[in-house]
């Protein structure tokens, strides 16, 4: 067993309930309480379990360096730093068990491995997993001889002529200028081609990258697959069972739009609570929005177990509920309407369509995929799914998401205030003034998906673009000035496509 040091206080302290997995959908959404021992609820212990599952993941998905991941992506705060270096916080990292365990002042945190799953938080009562893990296969070639994007082997004809390499490089340039800003990944993709793409900060082309809330895109894009495939409708009451087969339950007027709007109502907390709010928080005073990233928790009964507080369509507010209930909608509706293997499923009906040969979903204790945050993606997995709404669902002749759904999920939703959010992408919207864009260096007509510590996958159909740009989270670790420089390396790319473009 390796033995290393370090963790620290972190920003949210949080016990919470675990739900019970009552049925192949994936929760039960019913009471939702704490079932482990009371001395699991000691708040150091959920300070600790994040800090375990990334560096799990950092090991063994993305197989990075350990004094790399710890600075760059674990330990988040100058605190979690100072208290690795003193020895304060330890990580004990057993290789043959796959097991990540974190102490900090007598708390003890767990996560395991579990191959294609990623890695999953082990809370003190169990030793392992509430769900069988599944070998993932990609029925796909080999990619080093597969040319793009449906493989690696790219052209290696010039740049077009009214293509100007020398602004690409300069926004690579700016891009990776600061050490600080710890940049994994740049990728630009114009009219199908990798134009370019560079790589920092320890990371390569074949590197799993934390990818963070991208995963809420991945989510509306399997929406959008069952969508296609016949099995769900964009306006249809969302066909949650608890939620429908109550006699006057008011979220049985929640749509699947207003879940991919992030605008169902439901209630549940995050940054922008009131302390009224917060006081009806699955645990008072804490964020429901981050039990699924720190607690043994079922996310699907969580999410589809909490009321209503607003009327569908009236509030929009970033919260996790919406995309774990969706999540849910999926894994019912694969499980019993398909009726093939949930943790399989995206591959053979997404991923090995567009050239994706591995996608690590992680899950919950239970299963369900957390597409809100623990996800891992290549920049040229994320480039492939950004091309796929380039080109407005169709990939090789063959529809895969409905050309109303690609339209939806990049319009503004009429619930958001200011205008910045789709469905389960950010949208670049001017106010009235024509000011106001979210990306102020970017077209109007642009939107993307976007994860914490700047994840972003950025599709521009006016300029037949798509821009990726991955970066490590560390707050301890990057400048807070970086995303400016990402701004401005957008704004070249977009120029060097475009000579006419100015902002």
């Amino acid at each position: 067993m390796k033995r290393i040091a370090g963790v620290g206080p972190v920003l949210f302290l949080l016990a919470a309930g675990c739900g019970t997995n009552g049925d192949s959908a994936g929760g039960n959404a019913g009471v939702f309480e704490w079932t482990g021992p009371e001395t699991a609820l000691n708040p150091v212990y959920f300070a600790l379990t994040s800090p375990a599952k990334r560096l799990c993941s950092a090991t063994w998905v993305s197989e990075r360096d350990l004094e790399e991941a710890l600075h760059n992506s674990i330990l988040h705060t100058e605190d979690q730093v100072r208290d690795y270096e003193a020895g304060e916080l330890t990580f004990d990292i057993d290789g043959e068990s796959g097991i990540v365990t974190a102490s900090q002042s007598g708390a003890v945190a767990r996560a395991r491995y579990f191959g294609d799953q990623g890695c999953v938080i082990v809370p003190p009562y169990a030793e392992g997993a509430f769900f069988t893990p599944r070998s993932v296969q990609s029925a796909l070639p080999d990619a080093a001889t597969t040319p793009w994007p449906m493989g690696d082997l790219l052209s290696r004809e010039p740049l077009p002529d009214d293509v100007n390499g020398e602004l690409l490089a300069e926004a690579g340039r700016v891009i990776f200028e600061n050490p600080e800003d710890i940049r994994a990944a740049f990728v630009v993709v114009h009219r199908g081609r990798i134009v370019a793409e560079e790589y920092g900060s320890g990371a390569h082309r074949d590197m799993q990258l934390e990818s963070w809330s991208m995963g809420k895109s991945m989510t509306a894009t399997l929406i959008g697959r069952l969508m296609q495939m016949g099995h769900l409708e964009l306006w249809q009451p969302a066909p949650v069972p608890e939620w429908q087969h109550t006699a006057g339950d008011p979220r049985a007027q929640i749509r699947v739009a207003d879940l991919l709007r992030m605008s169902s109502g439901l209630r549940f907390t995050n940054g922008g609570s009131t302390e009224e709010q917060m006081a009806l928080s699955v645990v008072p005073g804490q964020f429901d929005h981050m039990l699924g990233y720190v607690a043994p928790v079922d996310i699907f009964a969580l999410s589809v177990s909490r009321e209503s507080e607003f009327p569908p369509n009236t509030v929009g507010r970033y919260r996790n509920s919406d995309p774990w209930t969706l999540g849910s909608i999926i894994r019912r509706v694969v499980e019993n309407e398909i009726g093939e293997e949930y943790l399989t499923w995206p591959q053979r009906a997404l991923f090995d369509k567009i050239g994706i040969r591995r996608f690590v979903m992680e899950t919950d204790l239970y299963g369900n995929f957390i597409l809100t945050g623990y996800n891992y993606g290549t920049p040229r997995n994320w480039a492939r799914l950004g091309l796929l709404y380039l080109q407005r669902g169709v990939w090789n002749g063959e529809r895969l998401l409905p050309e109303e759904f690609v339209d939806f999920v990049s319009s503004p939703a009429p619930a958001w205030d200011p205008a910045v959010y789709g469905g389960q992408f950010w949208v670049n919207t001017p106010d009235e003034s024509g000011r106001g864009r979210r990306v102020p260096t970017l077209p109007t007509d642009a939107y993307f998906a976007l994860g914490a510590g700047n994840q972003s996958t950025y599709v521009i159909p006016s300029r037949d673009l798509v821009i990726v740009v991955q970066s490590h989270r560390s707050v301890a670790r990057h400048a807070p000035d970086r995303q400016e420089r990402e701004f401005e390396a957008l704004g070249l790319a977009v120029k060097a496509v475009d000579p006419a473009w100015s902002w």
